[in-house]
């Protein structure tokens, strides 16, 4: 899933590509895609892009007459750009946004149709697409600490909650847990004060350095290859490899679809957190430290 740093550099890409330019039309293949009725989509036909912003992962066009779309990637949805008008391929396309200076394509990988279009009036329309979370990068320690207990979940879930904090998945999650030094599995409501401050200030500084690195690497170009995984990344994505830090085998926890990435030298003393699907494969002889996992 695209999260804040890939959002940011999507909003890179466009902004010299699409601000001042006239939206000419929007072409829907896929129904799903639209997520309102009222304003109709024929009613921005002609109307100029005053500005873009990033709301949660969300990314927002702000069209002359006080009038927003809102796109939302989900997990596998995807842009690319061309000077001229796509023609919507007939598997993984959704829809083209055609401008005076070009056209943007949706896609979406896989199955389900996930990704979501919305187009609202006034900020009070579009205030009503927000789950409320804080934005990290603003946020003081009091509200980042605020936002985090409201709810008595896992770190991993915590991050990742919309109501609670904007923009991060669970890729990054893994990144912030990782360089907080902290387990996935620990609750908000056992943090002590310098484990609150560490998240915070890795929260912070994970985001700004991954959403500059995403944008110094697009360039001047358009993103490519936007992926939840990254050579560059310490812990997520990295099952078995050797962490950065301290050289200890990554370990993953598999639930449904989801996975979470961790090093039990650097996050959980040495422990190997339980995972259901390793649980019902080995039972007992399940390795619970990193001792048991050299002893094979």
């Amino acid at each position: 899933m695209p999260e804040l740093p890939e959002i940011a550099a999507y909003l890179h890409a466009l902004e010299s590509r699409v601000v001042g330019a006239t939206l000419t039309g929007i072409r829907v293949r896929a129904v799903s895609l639209l997520k309102t009725w009222d304003p109709p989509l024929e009613e921005v036909r002609g109307r100029r892009v005053l500005g873009l912003r990033r709301l949660e992962k969300r990314i927002v066009f702000e069209l002359e007459g006080d009038v927003f779309l809102a796109l939302h990637l989900m997990v596998a949805g995807r842009l690319k750009w061309a000077g001229e008008p796509w023609t919507i391929p007939g598997k993984h396309g959704l829809a083209a946004l055609d401008f005076s200076t070009g056209s943007l394509l949706v896609t979406e990988a896989g199955s389900k149709r996930r990704a979501g279009l919305h187009l609202v009036r006034g900020e009070a329309g579009l205030a009503g697409l927000d789950s409320g979370g804080i934005e990290v990068q603003e946020a003081s320690l009091d509200a980042f600490r605020g936002a985090l207990l409201r709810e008595g979940h896992t770190l991993k879930r915590a991050l990742t909650d919309p109501r609670a904090l904007a923009g991060i998945g669970g890729a990054f999650a893994d990144e912030i847990l990782h360089r907080a030094r902290l387990s996935p599995l620990q609750l908000v409501r056992n943090l002590d004060g310098a484990e609150l401050e560490r998240l915070w200030t890795a929260s912070r500084d994970v985001l700004s350095e991954w959403a500059a690195l995403r944008i110094e690497e697009t360039g001047e170009g358009f993103p490519e290859k936007v992926t939840a995984f990254h050579p560059r990344m310490a812990v997520h994505g990295k099952f078995g490899e050797p962490c950065p830090t301290c050289g200890a085998p990554i370990q993953r926890i598999v639930y449904a679809d989801r996975e979470t990435n961790y090093c039990p030298g650097c996050q959980t003393k040495g422990r190997i957190l339980a995972d259901r699907a390793l649980s019902r494969l080995l039972g007992e002889d399940r390795p619970r430290t990193l001792e048991d996992l050299e002893e094979g």
